[in-house]
This record gives C-alpha cells, structure tokens and sequence, in this order.
C-alpha cells in the first residue's frame, strides 16, 4: 500500500453549508491546486498501469469517483460515532464495502472492460486518495461539503487519466475511443478514431514507463503555468504598487 502523505490546505472544519468561497476553493482543490496525481502524486499504480487507453482511463476514473463519494459521505455520517483509535481499520472497511460493490456492478454490466481492468479495480481499495481524502477531510467535515470533495478529487484524479489514456492511446496505437464499447455498449464501436495507420507503433507509449514519462511530462507541464501565472500576479501587483506618471508626492 502507498505511503499517505496528504498536503491539504483544505482540509479544516468548514460549516455545515459553506461559503460559495469555499465552495470555490473546494473545486480548485481537487482540479488543480491540490490534484490528487498532479499535486499529492497519490494512485500511481493504477495511473501508469491502465491508462493505455482512453476507455480504460475513463472506467477505471469513474470507478474510482464512485468510490470517493460514498466513502466521503459514508465517513463523515459516521465521524463522530467511530473512535479515534480505530478510526482508520473501520474506513479501510468502508471502502472495502463500496469497492466489492462497484465491482461487482461492472462483472454484471460492463464484463469486457470488468476484464480489461482485472485486478486494478480491486485494488481500488488501496489507492491512497481515497482514504488520505477519508482521512483529512471527510473525517472533519459535515456530509454535503465532504461528498462534495469527494467528486471533485475524483474528477481532478480522472481528467489526469482521460488525458494521459488519450494520449497514450494516439501515440501508441494511433487510434482514440478504443475498446468504447467494453464500456459504453456495441453502438460505441463507432465512436473508434483512426487517426493514423501504425504499423510500427510506439511500444514505449502504451507501456508502464511510457505512462511514467508522460504523467511527468504533465506535472512540469502545470508547474510552469504556475510559475507563469506566479509571475504574472507578481507583475500586476508590482505595477499597481508604483505611482502613476506624473502624480505629485508630498514629504512631510
């Protein structure tokens, strides 16, 4: 099981509706500033190994959004009667509950893509953003706010993996919406993209490493719009900061 190590600035009590403010600051949390794989680099395992495609990406991100919710809300209905010292079997158990259940749901429903995914959706259980969200903030925060938290981490976490699944895909195989009918049924085999003919295709792309690479590649790729972005407000404050031309100071 990965290390939790949760950096979170927003994860304090909140009331029990909450501020549009924080609302805000809940939403960029989970899509940006504080993304599970970009920011916190939380479910690597599944991230490099089933996002070779894009309809992988995108069963294994929903599943894992699913889970998330419910385990939020699950936990913060149940934080003020579980006690402290047991506090983390008894969430470990909760997930385990909505994990077999979610499972389940796609042996029934979605077999092929139940059989792409195979033991990575099980292993849905130990995926770090799912009890570290369990942890820091559901566990301090009223149902609606942490159910809320749950689904916009569990969007950040799946718009990571539906970009680099796409990506993959293209590089590796040519091809986008693979394999959409695994998950969507037999009327999404035509929503299957050729974008080139690969003879030789990339092997490196669809593969473990190539998953690493570009996961890499994303995370420099956010960390210099920040910096951009860093500079720019520094820019603007500095500039509101400086007399206008021509205004008249006084000394005393």
């Amino acid at each position: 099981m990965e290390q939790v190590d949760v950096i979170d600035t927003a994860s304090q009590p909140a009331g029990e509706s909450g501020s549009r403010e924080e609302l805000k600051e809940l939403m960029l949390q989970g899509l940006w500033k504080n993304n599970p794989s970009l920011v916190q680099v939380l479910g690597l395992c599944p991230t490099l190994a089933v996002s070779s495609t894009f309809t992988n990406a995108l069963g294994l991100g929903l599943a894992t959004m699913v889970v998330l919710v419910c385990s939020n809300l699950a936990v913060s209905l149940v934080r003020n009667w579980v006690p402290k010292d047991i506090r983390i079997p008894v969430y470990v158990m909760i997930i385990a509950a909505l994990v077999t259940s979610v499972q389940l749901l796609m042996n029934a429903y979605t077999y092929g893509l139940y059989q792409a995914l195979g033991i990575f959706i099980a292993l849905i259980v130990t995926n770090c953003v799912i009890i570290g969200r369990a942890e820091a903030y559901a566990s301090k925060n009223p149902p609606l706010l942490a159910a809320l938290d749950g689904f916009m981490m569990g969007l950040g976490f799946t718009l990571v993996l539906l970009v680099l699944g796409g990506l993959r895909e293209i590089i590796g195989m040519g091809t986008l919406f693979d394999g959409a009918e695994l998950l969507l049924g037999d009327w999404a085999k035509s929503l299957r993209v050729e974008l080139f003919h690969a003879d030789a295709s990339l092997l490196l792309a669809i593969l473990p490493p190539g998953g690493f690479i570009g996961l890499g590649l994303m995370i420099a790729g956010k960390n210099a719009i920040n910096d951009w972005m860093g500079r720019k407000q520094s820019a603007e404050k500095a500039h509101c900061t400086v007399p206008a031309a021509g205004a008249r100071t006084t000394q005393l």
